[in-house]
């Protein structure tokens, strides 16, 4: 096996009683694109949100690069090198590309790095080589409010891009997307891990088929199935709750 990013192990969370997920073992290695798939409730998101710190786990332990994530808060896990995508992109639709790419660049955090920080030469080799990774390079100036929905999606990814994060976070990246933007982001994320490593949730299986490098399925919070793209669809388990026959 190759070096584990994240360990996930005996992983629980309550609402109410009830558990979304379930004593759930879950492991991601370095440079791995991983799709997750499952029926609605099956605890896709939640797990992500456990991973980012949102949710804060019953039991259990999260594990990125060996360190605890479970008692982290989420700015500390972010800084930690873990980014998260929501399913609905959130960008600053009245700020240009350019201007969304260029707030998510890392040294202007603080209030002295704000007063004090210059457009660096470095950062701008970063924004283009983001928007160019994202199809956006020809649109650095158009404001976000203009962009489709899919154009959208990949400048939220870019914004994730400029902190170089080592895992990606992205649920239902292509949610929404046309035919040609779902190729596209493919080929995109496909792209982008090299060098980190993808954890992605989605429903559209043709899509799932074009990334993944391995496929975990869950349903009722519990690990269903697991493996590449053909032995996941012909597992007769996997069929019964979520695939169809």
């Amino acid at each position: 096996m190759s070096e584990l990013i994240l360990q996930v192990e005996d992983l629980t969370v309550s609402f109410d009683g009830f558990k979304a997920v379930d004593s759930l073992n879950f492991y991601v290695e370095k440079d791995e694109l991983r799709c997750v798939i499952g029926p609605n409730g099956a605890g896709k998101t939640t797990l992500l949100d456990m991973i980012c710190g949102k949710t804060k786990p019953t039991g259990g332990t999260i594990k990125f690069k060996h360190r605890d994530l479970a008692e982290m808060i989420e700015y500390q896990i972010t800084r930690m090198g873990v980014g998260r995508k929501f399913q609905n992109p959130s960008v600053y639709e009245d700020l240009s590309v350019f201007e969304n790419l260029e707030i998510s660049y890392p040294r202007k955090r603080g209030v002295l790095g704000s007063l004090f920080f210059r457009r660096e030469d470095e950062m701008f080799r970063k924004i283009d080589e983001v928007a160019e990774q994202i199809f956006l390079g020809d649109v650095l100036r158009h404001k976000a409010g203009q962009l489709s929905h899919g154009q959208k999606q990949w400048l939220e990814i870019g914004m994730l891009l400029m902190q170089d994060p080592e895992l990606l976070l992205l649920d239902e990246p292509v949610a929404g997307m046309s035919a040609k933007e779902r190729e596209q982001t493919a080929v995109l994320l496909n792209r982008i891990s090299k060098g980190r490593s993808i954890v992605v949730i989605e429903h559209d299986m043709a899509f799932v088929r074009m990334i993944a490098h391995k496929v975990t399925v869950l349903h009722q919070g519990k690990l269903l199935a697991e493996g590449s793209m053909d032995e996941v669809q012909s597992d007769e388990r996997v069929k019964d709750v979520y695939l169809g026959h």
